[in-house]
């Protein structure tokens, strides 16, 4: 088998003993693909690891910045309380249509609020509300503003919260620093920023999988 063929049947291995789909996460990968949606939602293993990071950390809140088909949004908003809230951020109203049916079909339409527009119109709109800090930001969003969601997760937090910032890997082109290309440029201002923030302590890490090489940046807000 070729490299890539051994990353997913490792990956289907592991998701079908340890974090097996049920009916809505099934139907919500194919009724995003149906509606011909990037396929750039997490796997399930990853879906499983942001539900055991926010239940390890007790999250009753949770900001996501892209939302996409809900994928990602299901395996959070599983996590919460029954007074818990999850609001996520989407750029496009096609796609927030289609979560929206994915979310209410898995019947979690109760805890979660999708907010349709640029995240960097969203975010001032949502600060000015005063809502009450967040346990837990994903950012899984256009890698170029990458930096901004950083800043803004920071702002709507409070100490202890975790951020999340997925794709920071981009293939290993991370590392290219005359790279002029956006999600490059965004994601290392954005480790960047992370690195250097004096109230973040931070690690990032590489994975392989079915969506080929790639790695996440996970930070802890301090006092």
């Amino acid at each position: 088998m070729s490299e890539s063929q051994v990353w997913d049947a490792v990956d289907d291995y592991f998701t079908a003993h340890l974090t097996p789909e049920d009916e809505a996460l099934t139907a919500a990968t194919r009724d995003s693909e149906e509606a011909g949606l990037p396929q750039a939602a997490v796997t399930a293993p990853q879906g499983k690891l942001l539900q055991l990071l926010a239940q390890i950390h007790g999250a009753g809140r949770i900001l996501e910045i892209g939302t996409l088909g809900g994928y990602s949004t299901i395996w959070l908003s599983r996590a919460l309380p029954a007074d818990g809230r999850l609001i996520s951020l989407e750029f496009s109203a096609r796609h927030a249509e289609v979560a929206t049916g994915n979310i209410a079909r898995a019947g979690l339409d109760h805890l979660v609020e999708v907010r349709v527009g640029p995240a960097l119109e969203s975010l001032p709109k949502l600060a000015e509300e005063n809502p009450a800090p967040f346990d837990l930001v994903f950012i899984d969003a256009d890698k170029g503003n990458n930096a901004h969601y950083v800043e803004w997760a920071l702002k709507l937090t409070r100490p202890g919260s975790l951020i999340i910032v997925d794709n920071v890997v981009r293939e290993g082109r991370v590392t290219d620093p005359d790279s002029t290309a956006a999600d490059v440029v965004g994601t290392r201002a954005a480790i960047e920023l992370i690195g250097a923030h004096p109230k973040l302590s931070a690690t990032a890490i590489q994975t392989v999988g079915t969506k080929g090489y790639d790695g996440f940046a996970l930070a802890r807000v301090l006092a």
